[in-house]
């Protein structure tokens, strides 16, 4: 029965990564029809998260080798499932709906499917996704030099991010896209996403995004900072892809704010500190902050349980008030290795295991 199929496919898509979760009110089911057909539905759901050729899930599952290899092909297409290109034998993989299928619907978002999406956040997912110990995204300074004071490490270090990537592609980020086909969007740049290595293969070969060269990423990143967008790599040293997200769009950001303690759930390793006697209550970085950790009465005030240490507020500061300060050796955090190690961390969390 078709409803069975989607519920199957619901189920598999909760195991992966953050999850999605069942919606009350069926929101889920109806993004997921939105989304796959039937018979795509099936075919994810015996899906693994390890890279596979098409032959092998044939051969598996006692499929025919050539309608597997048409339908991954097309799934792939469609943003369905992440797919390698290496030498003659594409291979193909499941992936979570965050980050995964919903980033890959970026050029599918129609105004049902996002009306449907908002309305699932609002209701269950936007609770869950930064909510498990483990974050999929985690805020890094904008500027190394406005740390200068401690030695950044390289995954903190947005320009060394940068500089250590062979492939490098832009896109343009799925929340404010979304955001916009809603009507709800603000005025930051869109092409701000980052995306690197073989997800950068990925997002060329989808239309999604395209090359760049180091010198064009820079000057993005420079765009963003001017416009207040918080830098955001996946919560990993070896880093495929950094969003430069904004508070009012952003998915991550969004439930972050929901979150008791947004400082604790993103794991940053900085916070920002005021000097009282040089801040003069200019209110410059109100609206720089994306997390509304900053009060001014006289003069500012953080929020150390909202402050994520991004340094927003630190960079337009005319009288150099603020500061960004790194938090104490007991206190940092050290991101997996690898982005399947974060999955693997998450999904322990939520009580969940693809094997």
């Amino acid at each position: 029965m078709e409803q069975d199929v989607y519920r199957k496919l619901q189920e598999k898509l909760d195991e992966f990564g953050p999850g999605f979760p069942k919606s009350e009110r069926g929101l889920d089911i109806k993004i997921l029809k939105r989304i796959f057909t039937p018979e795509e539905a099936e075919m994810f759901t015996l899906m693994s998260p390890i890279l596979t050729a098409a032959e092998d899930v044939a051969a598996f599952f006692s499929l025919d080798p050539e309608n597997t290899a048409a339908l991954l092909a097309t799934m792939a297409g469609k943003g369905q499932l992440f797919r390698l290109n290496r030498g003659d034998k594409p291979k193909y993989a499941g992936i979570p709906f965050v980050v995964g299928v919903f980033e890959f619907q970026l050029n599918n978002l129609t105004k049902e499917l996002s009306a449907d999406l908002d309305e699932y956040y609002e209701e269950v997912f936007g609770k869950e996704i930064q909510a498990h110990g483990t974050p999929i995204l985690r805020t890094i300074p904008i500027d190394k030099s406005i740390v200068a004071k401690w030695p950044v490490a390289p995954y903190e270090d947005v320009v060394k991010i940068l500089e250590d990537q062979k492939k490098i592609a832009v896109a343009p980020c799925v929340c404010r896209t979304m955001a916009e086909v809603n009507e709800r969007s603000c005025d930051k740049p869109k092409e701000t996403c980052f995306i690197f290595g073989a997800h950068a293969e990925y997002y060329v070969e989808n239309k999604m995004g395209r090359f760049i060269e180091l010198p064009e990423a820079k000057a993005i990143v420079e765009k963003g900072v001017e416009a207040g967008l918080v830098m955001q790599p996946f919560n990993s040293q070896k880093i495929g892809g950094m969003c430069s997200c904004c508070g009012c769009c952003c998915g991550v950001l969004r439930s972050l704010k929901m979150q008791p303690s947004p400082a604790e759930a993103v794991k940053s390793n900085y916070f920002a500190e005021v000097d009282e006697d040089a801040c003069t209550g200019c209110e410059e970085c109100l609206d720089r902050c994306q997390m509304e950790a900053i009060t001014i009465d006289d003069i500012a005030s953080i929020d150390l349980n909202r402050c994520i240490g991004c340094g927003l507020c630190v960079t337009t500061c005319p009288t150099e008030a603020m500061e960004l300060v790194k938090k104490s050796e007991e206190e940092l955090y050290t991101p997996p290795m690898e982005g399947a190690q974060t999955y693997l961390n998450i999904m322990e969390a939520r009580g969940k295991s693809f094997f």
